[in-house]
Formats: structure tokens, C-alpha cells, sequence
């Protein structure tokens, strides 16, 4: 299937020049596509039914996009991990790396877009929104011109054009081709919306239109359009633990898409990863319900603190290492009471104290429910 040409260009170097897009041949879907789609939709339905069941989902999401958050920047070589982006979000006070920034741009950019496609349909003008949010004041090696597309010529590998992997379409091709991607995102077309979903990412990295970032919105992409075609209804599937563990295959496909017109291939492999991932999320919702059930049963054994301390689990789902100030701020308690509660959330096996050794400072995990999520 041809999607696009390699076009010289002045300065000596090809350009890639994205066709008409969707592509006017239609996708021959052969048997294992068909089996793969309906592996994935029958997985995405069974993880919204089981997340419906969940208690308190919103807490439970903070933890999802934090994963996703971590596993995309480190697609892009961030070595920051999900439990330092928690340890900045909490403010303990230790020697983070300065890649953290990455994760925790990515979550504010993640968030931004969940809350806007609520309120106005998703375009080109909410990607750059999103873009905006993910690179403002965030670590970069180059100008990134956040929120804004390229107006200058980008290529991936090598030094240069002349040297690079790849060169994406020049300036007013790629305009063009943005143009006909948000038009498909709009459209009423007949494919699967997991289809379009596969396409509408590798169409984008293809276009690569912004000067950094491009990975990043691209996976903000997927969930983004998911959310909005309704096949979640909430935003517990994230595919970048898939790619990060594929990612080689990851990006020699999405190579194989634009050079070689190989639609095929690509898809298959995301559609086993929604599968896969879907399967993952479907385990981790239900250890999640386990967890919680066992937890809140201890914790009526406090007797008297019994309130407070079902009060300091439901937010310990969203920010799983507090210090002794953080549970003072959620319950107005005084340092002495906070600290007692903690003795008493550790005391049943809920709280751990990070560093044994540590007599000022402490900081403490709610490690259970972290080990749920620390699987990459």
C-alpha cells in the first residue's frame, strides 16, 4: 500500500511525502487481522466492565497515567523513573534526577487533555494545546517551540537531512497532511475505531509536526482519541509498557509504514498490544480490589483511628509515599496525632518506612499497591 514518496529536495536530501490520507486502497483485512481486532475489542470490554467495579476509579487513574507517564519518557531515553516522579509529586526531599521533569510534564499534558477533550472535540488545535503543556519550561536538548507546529524541516537520525533515518514532509506537505489526518479523525469512515486509532498514530509519527516531542503526543494521541470514540469510558489503557518492551519492533514498523507502505504489519502489532495490555490492566484491577478489601478490613481493627485511616487510604491510591506533613495536610491532625496514625497504618502492614535507618525525615511508601504497578 503506497503512503507516500520519497521526494528530493533542495539542499540535497529526500523528503518524505505523505499520499492522500486514509490511503484511497482500502486495508485488506485477512483472517489474523480480524482475529487480532476481535481479541482486542473483546479484552477493551472486559476491562470496562471490571473498571466499572472499581472503588474510587479516579484515584486508581493517577497511578495509571504516572505509569504511562514514566514507560513513554523513558521510550525517549528519560531514565527517571515512576517512583521518582511520585517522590517529586510528594516533595521528599531527596537528589532526583533531572529527567523527573519528563514524567511529570507528560502527566500535566496527559491530564490537560483528558479534562479538553470533555469540553471541545479532539483536533489539531487541542494536540498543540497538549504540546504546549508537555514542553513549556520542561528539559529539552533543542528549541522544542511548544504548542506550535514546525516551520522549519526536522529529520530523525543523523546529523542532518542529508544524514538522517528519516526526513518527514517539508513545511507546507506536512500542513497538508495534518490537514487530512484531522479530517479522518472527524470522519464518519467505516473502519474499526481500533483500526483508525493504529492508523491515525503511525500517520502522525510520520508527519512528525513538531520539533520535539513527536513520540510523546503521538502516545498522548491514542488515549486521547480512545476516550473520545467512547471505547473506554474511563482512561485505563496505555500502550507505552507495550511499546517500551517491544520497542525496536516499535519503531522498525512504524519505519516499515511510511517506507515501505507495510499498514499491515503495524497494525497487527498494536492491536496485539491493545489486547495485551487490556489483559494486564484487567489483572491489575482486580489485584487492586483485593488489595483494597484486605486493607480496609485491617484498618477496622483500629478501632477509634478507624475513620481517619480509611480517609489516608483512599488518597494514599493517588500519592502512594507520603511523609508525616502529608498526613497532617490530609487530616489536620497535629504532628504528634499524624505520627501516631502512621505507627498505626504501619503497625497493620500498610505503611512501610522507606529507609529503616532514618530517624528525622521519614518518608513512607504504601508498598503493596505500588508493587501492583512497578512491573516494567
Amino acid at each position: 500500500m503506497l503512503i507516500g514518496r520519497l521526494i528530493n529536495q533542495t539542499g540535497g536530501y529526500k523528503a518524505f511525502i505523505p499520499e492522500e490520507f486514509p490511503p484511497k486502497e482500502s486495508i485488506g483485512m485477512d483472517s489474523q487481522l480480524v482475529n487480532l481486532l476481535e481479541r482486542a475489542i473483546h479484552s477493551l470490554g472486559k476491562l470496562d466492565g471490571i473498571t466499572k467495579l472499581l472503588p474510587d476509579l479516579d484515584f486508581f487513574i493517577f497511578m495509571y497515567v504516572r505509569k504511562e507517564a514514566a514507560l513513554s519518557s523513558q521510550i525517549e531515553g528519560t531514565k527517571a523513573t515512576m517512583i521518582q516522579s511520585i517522590e517529586a509529586e510528594a516533595e521528599i526531599e531527596k537528589q532526583l534526577p533531572k529527567d523527573v521533569d519528563d514524567i511529570l510534564h507528560y502527566i500535566q499534558a496527559m491530564n490537560f487533555g483528558l479534562k479538553k477533550i470533555e469540553e471541545i472535540p479532539l483536533s489539531l488545535r487541542l494536540i498543540k494545546e497538549v504540546h504546549k503543556v508537555l514542553l513549556t519550561d520542561a528539559r529539552k536538548d533543542h528549541f522544542a517551540d511548544p504548542g506550535e507546529f514546525r516551520r522549519s524541516q526536522n529529520w530523525i537520525g543523523g546529523a542532518s537531512p542529508q544524514t538522517a533515518r528519516f526526513v518527514p514532509p517539508p513545511v507546507h506537505e506536512m500542513m497538508r497532511s495534518l490537514g487530512d489526518l484531522e479530517k479522518f479523525m472527524y470522519s464518519k469512515d467505516e473502519l474499526p475505531v481500533l483500526i483508525r486509532t493504529g492508523l491515525i498514530h503511525s500517520q502522525f509519527e510520520t508527519i512528525h509536526p513538531f520539533l520535539d516531542g513527536n513520540g510523546r503526543a503521538g502516545r498522548l494521541l491514542i488515549t486521547f482519541y480512545l476516550c473520545q470514540q467512547k471505547m473506554l469510558e474511563r482512561p485505563v489503557l496505555y500502550l507505552s509498557g507495550y511499546f517500551k518492551r517491544n520497542r525496536e519492533v516499535y519503531f522498525d514498523l512504524l519505519d516499515r509504514y511510511h517506507t515501505m507502505g507495510d499498514v499491515m504489519s503495524w497494525l497487527k502489532f498494536f492491536l496485539n498490544g491493545v489486547a495485551e495490555v487490556a489483559d494486564d490492566a484487567v489483572v491489575t484491577s482486580e489485584k487492586i480490589t483485593k488489595l483494597r478489601d484486605i486493607d480496609m478490613a485491617k484498618i477496622q481493627m483500629l478501632g477509634r483511628s478507624a475513620k481517619a485511616a480509611s480517609e489516608v487510604l483512599l488518597k494514599l491510591y493517588r500519592l502512594p509515599i507520603v511523609n508525616v506533613r502529608t498526613i497532617q495536610d490530609w487530616t489536620e491532625y497535629s504532628r504528634s496525632s499524624a505520627n501516631e496514625l502512621v505507627g498505626k497504618l504501619i503497625s497493620i502492614d500498610i505503611l512501610k518506612q522507606r529507609d529503616k535507618s532514618a530517624t528525622y525525615g521519614r518518608d513512607f511508601s504504601y508498598i503493596d499497591y505500588l508493587n501492583i504497578f512497578a512491573t516494567e
